[in-house]
């Protein structure tokens, strides 16, 4: 007798029965609410707010008890929907650290927000600070310190560098929140964070790369301008003091919104001018704060406030440029990029350098394509050398690093620093496996294409898996139709001409230009060590032709071709039929015959065969390849060279982080199709929507 097969839970179901500890808080402070009407009324309201709201009022007068009671009442029924959704980070620290770590951050995070709190304005209130006197009177209820402690926890799980986006996120909102509006929640809040900071010391910002240094620049320069903007329309009442809405004139807040955007754009790009202004600036407002502070320990703030309005708000932004000050002047080496810098050591390598290269130590299957008009250069001081395309704040690498083996790493490592230093976005496009072990670790891969590859030496088109490259062979034969293997360069005009109507026709046909960066035109089919196959008819017309590009082995310093990638493939309306069979399979046989060890068909994109559980990421291929395909036929492309039994290796995308996607998208967009127009990107969505439906 066989057990019954168990049935798979509901992924919903099977996370929430891995959180059960943020699911009970959950529960216990709902059935709270509902016991008590604070799901409908104000709690705040009910005569029992007193006997179970904690804060430095009941501690004075012995109510031990409502640190733990408070905890579990809400004070409005609009504040329900922020509670239960700050639950999250608990959450998340639960699944990844289990139900008695979530309990001893939530538990302790909310018993040191309620008593440092406590404490700290009970000894604030002796002081002539009229903030702290009026917040040492309030009551609170709510969970929000273990919550905040709970979210601070969950960001120091967070890999890098999200680790610190999401810590400054939490310490932004917790400080912003505290300066400007100042309640006894926001002031719980931020004793929660500061605590789990340094408990856990888990945010590091020193060990951040130059590119995250200027984006902690940038972030910082809008969490300013935004407290700018919400400060001019939202009354705010912190420590600083009180100010009114809409204090000053609009067009104030209109220049600072013009000067700071321009100027974080800047520290994004780590432009040395946006450093230099933006240090001017921070010191204009600290000394703005300094002597609004000078003044109202001189004359007071009763008569301050008749010359000058409201004040306060700029002593706490004062704060915050001075804060944004210190941190500039600490990372003062991010903030060098040239608009247009070199990258590499001098001098800039030329196209006969890589093909010297690439003779000298070889390359992979793609990397001839490094050699194409439109890449750029890079010398490392290893030796190597790396081409790229710099496109919409993106250095895109082709391929693997040329040069010597032994210096990829550092050469990968060179150019990454260099294309940050100078304000780019660095990746790396098709590269292999190889390479992807030499980036840093951290760095995030995408498979963009498999590349597919037939080992020559041995082949014999016979069995029966071999059926239909034989039969395209034999009935080629049958139509007496010629292969020749050449050169364009050694071809005669009428041939030439042939070859561009082919192209021509290919072209229009598509509703875009050519696509380039890794898929060459005829114009690169020129240089005298690419190969022409030919399919001639018996009537002296071009039925179809391929391109092939060397791919060069170490020689030890001699130049030696190892093998052949293909390039172009173009076919006559109304030609010969298996055409593309027939050249792919006669070039086979030549390169064998010849001696070489690959033919690559080249990579295939967005055909990868993911395994069964690839997620998300398999669904979202699968879905641009269904898209694409009317357009460019790469999934038709991907079932014709298998045909040809190769082999996969699979070529790589490979970034710093999910952030830069959507800027290496618009490079790579414009790496692959750099002339086309607006009107034919609308015409190819068109097409693309057609075929959705289809």
């Amino acid at each position: 007798m066989t057990d019954a097969p168990t049935r798979s839970r509901h992924p919903v179901v099977a996370a929430a029965a891995r959180i059960p500890a943020t699911l009970s808080l959950v529960a216990l402070i709902l059935v709270v609410g509902v016991v008590f009407g604070g799901l409908w009324s104000p709690f705040s309201e009910n005569p029992l707010f007193d006997a179970v709201a904690y804060g430095l009022p009941a501690l004075i007068e012995g109510r031990w008890w409502t640190p733990v009671t408070g905890t579990f009442f809400v004070d409005h029924p609009i504040v329900y929907l922020f509670v239960i959704p700050s639950f999250a980070g608990l959450a998340y620290l639960e699944l990844r650290r289990g139900s008695a770590a979530a309990l001893g951050y939530f538990g302790v995070g909310q018993l040191f927000a309620i008593f440092a709190s406590a404490l700290f304005l009970w000894v604030a209130a002796f002081l002539p600070w009229p903030w702290a006197q009026v917040e040492s009177t309030m009551l609170d209820v709510g969970p929000s310190g273990g919550t905040m402690a709970g979210i601070a926890a969950a960001a120091g799980l967070l890999v890098s560098p999200w680790r610190v986006r999401a810590w400054l996120v939490v310490l932004g909102f917790s400080f912003v929140t505290l300066f400007f509006w100042g309640s006894l929640a926001d002031l719980e809040h931020a004793f929660a964070v500061l605590l789990v900071l340094f408990v856990d010391r888990s945010l590091r910002v020193q060990r951040t790369t130059v590119r995250e240094q200027r984006l902690i620049a940038f972030v910082s320069a809008f969490v300013i301008l935004a407290v700018d903007v919400l400060t001019f329309v939202i009354p705010t009442d912190g420590p600083f003091g009180h100010t009114a809405a809409t204090d000053g004139p609009p067009i104030d807040i209109a220049i600072d919104v013009i000067v700071i955007a321009v100027l974080a754009d800047g520290l994004r790009r780590g432009r040395r001018w946006a450093w230099v202004w933006t240090i001017v600036l921070a010191a204009f407002n600290i000394f703005t704060g300094l002597v609004l502070v000078v003044a109202v320990a001189v004359v007071g703030a009763d008569a301050i406030d008749e010359q000058v309005g409201d004040f306060n708000v700029s002593i706490a932004q004062s704060a915050m440029w001075l804060l944004m000050l210190v941190y500039l002047v600490w990372v003062r080496g991010a903030f060098r990029a040239r608009r247009r810098s070199t990258l590499g050591s001098m001098p800039v390598p030329t196209v006969a350098d890589v093909k010297a290269a690439l003779h000298a130590h070889g390359g992979g299957t793609l990397s001839w394509m490094t050699t194409w008009d439109g890449n750029s250069y890079a010398r490392t001081r290893a030796g190597g050398i790396l081409a790229y395309q710099r496109r919409a704040g993106v250095a895109i690498v082709l391929a693997d690093p040329l040069g010597a083996e032994a210096s990829r790493a550092q050469s990968v490592s060179e150019f990454i620093h260099a294309a940050e230093s100078a304000g780019l976005v660095p990746c790396f496009f098709s590269s292999s496996e190889a390479t992807k072990a030499a980036v840093p670790p951290g760095w995030r891969s995408l498979v963009v294409a498999d590349d597919t590859i037939v080992d020559l030496p041995g082949l014999e088109f016979t069995g029966k898996r071999w059926n239909a490259v034989r039969t395209s062979l034999n009935r080629a034969g049958r139509e007496e139709m010629t292969f020749r293997m050449t050169r364009l360069g050694d071809e005669p005009w009428g041939i030439r001409q042939q070859l561009r109507a082919i192209s021509e026709m290919w072209v229009g046909d598509k509703g875009l230009p050519e696509m380039g960066f890794t898929l060459g035109t005829l114009d690169q089919a020129e240089d005298p060590e690419v190969r022409l196959a030919l399919a001639i008819s018996p009537d002296g017309d071009v039925d179809g032709f391929l391109s092939w590009l060397p791919v060069y082995g170490d020689g030890g310093g001699e130049a030696t071709v190892r093998g052949w990638t293909l390039d172009l493939m173009r076919r006559r309306d109304g030609g010969f039929g298996p055409v593309m069979e027939y050249l792919i399979g006669s070039s086979a046989r030549l390169f064998s015959e010849e001696g070489a060890e690959i033919m690559s068909l080249s990579g295939a994109p967005l055909a990868h065969e993911y395994p069964p559980d690839a997620g998300s990421i398999a669904s979202l291929s699968d879905r641009l390849a269904g898209m694409l395909e009317p357009v460019y036929g790469f999934q038709s492309l991907h079932r014709f060279k298998s045909k040809f039994h190769p082999r996969y290796e699979t070529m790589y995308l490979l970034f710093r982080d999910e952030s830069d996607l959507t800027r290496i998208g618009a490079g790579l967009t414009r790496a692959f199709l750099p002339d086309a127009t607006l009107r034919q990107f609308a015409g190819a969505g068109l097409e693309l929507v057609r075929g959705d439906r289809d």
